[in-house]
């Protein structure tokens, strides 16, 4: 006659379904330990302020350079419109060099002499700027008199 099994585990504390449970159910199972929620936030919210802080840095030295180009370029209208309120007693060329002066009356004058190339005759003029015809018929600043400031009408 057959012995009866009588299993000495609790039958509360077994399933007939192992593979459902999260956790492992004998010796040789994967290790499965629980998620520390905060830890796993706080590193997520580390790595997005990280990420968002650098493209702000990116977008602030965008706007930088933005502003130190208009400034750039506020400047050349400045003395565009100087230069062409100026005497000028030649046709500028393009992409060449020339040099604006203050005569003792106020007004301008844009001449080809530099103010280390006026030799004897040393002319009364305040040097201003030395600047280059563009294509755009805009004048870039190549030199300029620090004392003088090119402000836009």
């Amino acid at each position: 006659m057959a012995k009866e099994f009588n299993n000495p585990i609790d039958p509360e504390k077994i399933t007939e379904t192992p593979n459902t449970l999260e956790y492992g159910h004998h010796l040789g199972s994967a290790v499965v330990k629980p998620e520390d929620q905060g830890k796993l936030k706080g590193r997520a919210l580390a790595a997005m302020e990280h990420q968002t802080d650098m493209q702000l840095g990116q977008i602030y030295e965008q706007m930088q350079l933005l502003a130190e180009q208009a400034k750039k370029l506020n400047a050349r209208k400045g003395i565009s419109e100087i230069i062409y309120d100026a005497e000028i007693r030649f046709e500028p060329i393009i992409n060449h060099v020339y040099h604006l002066y203050e005569k003792e009356d106020s007004t301008f004058l844009l001449s080809l002499i530099a103010p280390d190339q006026w030799g004897r005759s040393k002319k009364s003029f305040l040097f201003i700027a030395t600047v280059r015809l563009l294509a755009d018929h805009t004048w870039d600043i190549l030199d300029k008199n620090d004392d003088f400031e090119f402000a836009v009408k």
